[in-house]
């Protein structure tokens, strides 16, 4: 008999991805080191500021490829984290992501897309702006592709 809470689509990390400057894709690397209070080592994006590790959804990447995009791969729209089964546009700042032991606050939803990449310029739209999130490293460490994510929501894990 199969268990329907085993059947559950697990949360997970797909990718981890890099860039040495800003504005550019970025390349699926086998793992990631996370540092406190400043972001993916090695990373363009990396500082102390709100904005130090970026998410998006696979399957937000797959949304955009059945609008036609094509070509499209994680680290496609800059983000380091590319995941899977979690909804990331629905958490809110301050809600909390627990990678083993890397802590991950949500800080912002989405962003302006001051420059129209090439994704827009194809189709009119891009996924980062309204479903990729932005968080702040807590609690560092080494992150690789099918770790678990587990959300603490800040509303009293609702």
């Amino acid at each position: 008999m199969v268990d329907c809470e085993e059947m559950k689509a697990v949360p997970r990390i797909v990718a981890i991805n890099i860039s040495s400057r800003k504005g550019i894709p970025k390349v699926t690397v086998p793992s990631g080191l996370f540092i406190e209070d400043f972001g993916l080592e090695g990373d363009a994006h990396a500082g102390k500021w709100h904005r130090q590790v970026s998410l998006l959804a696979l399957e937000s990447i797959q949304r955009m490829t059945a609008l036609g995009v094509t070509g499209l791969c994680p680290g496609s729209f800059a983000e380091n984290v590319t995941t899977e089964n979690i909804v990331l546009f629905d958490l809110k700042p301050g809600d909390q992501l627990f990678i083993d032991e890397v802590v991950l606050e949500v800080t912002q939803i989405g962003k302006e897309c001051h420059q129209k990449c090439a994704i827009y310029h194809q189709i009119g739209k891009c996924a980062m702006p309204a479903e990729g999130i932005f968080t702040r490293v807590l609690q560092g460490g080494t992150l690789h592709p099918g770790q678990e994510i587990k959300v603490v929501n800040s509303r009293m894990d609702e």
